[in-house]
């Protein structure tokens, strides 16, 4: 485990971390792993998607369903997640009461084993705050029963769930994209500036630009962020981790920021099977 450790300490990308944990969790039994994490929540919702990061290897078709169809809202373990604040859960400890179950959970189940998912372990990562939920969940190999997935947890799941916490806290370290809109050189600089106590005037003035330019880069962040105020744009940059941060130090990762009005949507979802690549909502 020592090996790992030090390989997830030394990773400087997105795309390192995933990989990573992709395949020592494959090790394992799990080859088919969804990450969803958010800093936006509400009392009685997971916040806005778009907000949202989401990292999978499962197959597109079963992603886009599953995910960018919402249907993990419904989810058995999606409600056991609501319910527990950390710790992990079985599938079959869920799967296996019929009678615990609503019409829609049901549906879910029934989808989940007829795209070969059969059996896996929920681990919920505690969170800071109240408005942040981090989630793991990994479907087993398909020969796997969810007997032999047990048995292997009772083995080794501390590991799994120390591997499962440590990865999200090296995640939220680094910056975080989301399928919003990115926004460009020229509207973080400015939004860093703002961060920094500067008027706009004084950005203005440091920048070479007039005032209604500097507005106008400050509404765009702001319409991009969704948010209706500078400082809440200058907070979600701040809780995105993308604040100060330039493209060009992510070498082999998803830039950020870069040029984004002229390479808009680009690197913002990578869809592969690969569990070296990224599927990102």
């Amino acid at each position: 485990m020592l090996e790992i450790l030090e390989q997830l300490v030394r990773a400087r990308t997105l795309q390192q971390v995933w990989q990573l944990h992709c395949a020592r969790m494959a090790a394992f039994g799990f080859d088919r792993l969804i990450y969803g994490y958010t800093r936006f929540a509400t009392p009685n919702s997971v916040g806005e998607l778009m907000d949202a990061l989401f990292l999978t290897n499962h197959n597109p078709d079963y992603f886009e369903q599953f995910i960018e169809e919402r249907m993990f809202l419904h989810a058995p373990l999606t409600r056991w997640a609501r319910e527990h604040e950390s710790g992990y859960c079985s599938w079959g400890a869920l799967w296996t009461r019929p009678e615990d179950l609503t019409d829609k959970e049901l549906e879910v189940i029934s989808f989940n084993r007829a795209m070969n998912v059969f059996a896996g372990y929920t681990v919920a990562v505690p969170t800071a705050s109240a408005r942040s939920h981090a989630l793991f969940a990994l479907a087993g190999q398909k020969e796997l029963s969810q007997g032999e997935l047990d048995r292997i947890w009772a083995d080794h799941g501390k590991e799994i769930e120390i591997l499962c916490n440590l990865v999200h806290l090296k995640i939220a370290s680094l910056p975080i994209e989301t399928n919003r809109p990115k926004l460009s050189k020229r509207q973080l600089e400015v939004l860093e500036w703002v961060s920094e106590g500067k008027s706009n005037q004084d950005v203005a003035t440091i920048m070479g630009v007039s005032v209604p330019t500097i507005e106008k880069h400050l509404r765009l962040a702001r319409e991009k962020l969704g948010v209706d105020t500078t400082p809440q744009a200058v907070a979600k940059i701040t809780f995105l981790n993308q604040i100060h941060v330039r493209s060009s130090e992510q070498a082999d990762s998803i830039k950020l920021n870069d040029d984004a009005e002229d390479a808009a949507g680009i690197g913002r979802r990578l869809r592969s099977t690969d569990p070296g690549d990224l599927g990102i909502l």
